[in-house]
């Protein structure tokens, strides 16, 4: 598998509507990336074999495999675990979008959608993941949980557990604040990005599924009411 092309930014688009598919793929070579654009997953997962682009457009609803499917296969991958995904649909509910969020897109757009917002996510999406590789640590250890950045796994009491993207980033901010209080605000800037919009419910329903994850160490999230959550040192 080769990388992007140097010096080029590769994005992939995989949408079965070929009206929107060739207007993404223009609109962005036009904007100075490399896009090529897939109408089903066969044709994406070929183009993946030959090169990994630099970030994913993906829509939901696909033909023979759906942009969920897709987009678990990809996270279950070390190769493209922290790779930039941001799912496109003509869905818009919170459940659509939590659900696409849960299994690991870094954003989430409804359609209709204008060329300049979608151009201002890519390049959020693409600051966050940049920013991620530079500043993350290799590895934290904190009594029983281990956390390893590179290999983007998740160890507790020695055993391995699954982490959703955010659930990753939500644990390896709490490892790197233990003791601090943050409030949900600066929870969502630090997991989700600055351009996020969708609301501090969602960091509750992440924090609700992490401390089920963890097991007894779930306990050392606390809520603190009015604010936000704490992770306390292990006792």
């Amino acid at each position: 598998m080769t990388s992007s092309p140097v010096g080029r930014i590769l994005i992939y688009c995989v949408e079965d509507d070929s009206g929107i598919r060739n207007m993404l793929v223009y609109a962005l070579n036009q904007a100075g990336y490399t896009a090529e654009g897939f109408r089903s997953a066969p044709e994406f997962w070929q183009a993946m074999e030959n090169a990994a682009p630099d970030l994913i457009l993906l829509d939901i609803m696909l033909p023979q495999e759906d942009g969920l499917s897709i987009l678990r296969r990809l996270r279950a991958d070390s190769r493209f675990a922290l790779m930039p995904i941001i799912m496109l649909t003509a869905k818009g509910t919170e459940l659509d979008k939590t659900l696409g969020l849960d299994a690991g897109a870094d954003d989430y757009i409804a359609k209709p959608f204008g060329i300049m917002e979608l151009m201002a996510r890519i390049r959020a999406a693409l600051r966050r993941s940049r920013g991620s590789l530079v500043m993350r640590e290799r590895k934290i250890i904190d009594g029983a949980i281990e956390l390893d950045a590179d290999r983007h796994q998740v160890t507790v009491d020695d055993e391995l557990i699954t982490l959703t993207l955010k659930e990753f980033g939500l644990l390896e901010l709490f490892l790197t604040h233990v003791g601090m209080v943050l409030t949900r605000d600066q929870i969502l800037q630090n997991v989700w990005g600055y351009d996020y919009d969708g609301g501090t419910r969602t960091v509750d329903m992440h924090i609700t599924s992490l401390r089920s994850k963890l097991g007894k160490s779930g306990q050392r999230i606390e809520t603190i009411r009015g604010l936000g959550y704490r992770f306390n040192e292990e006792t």
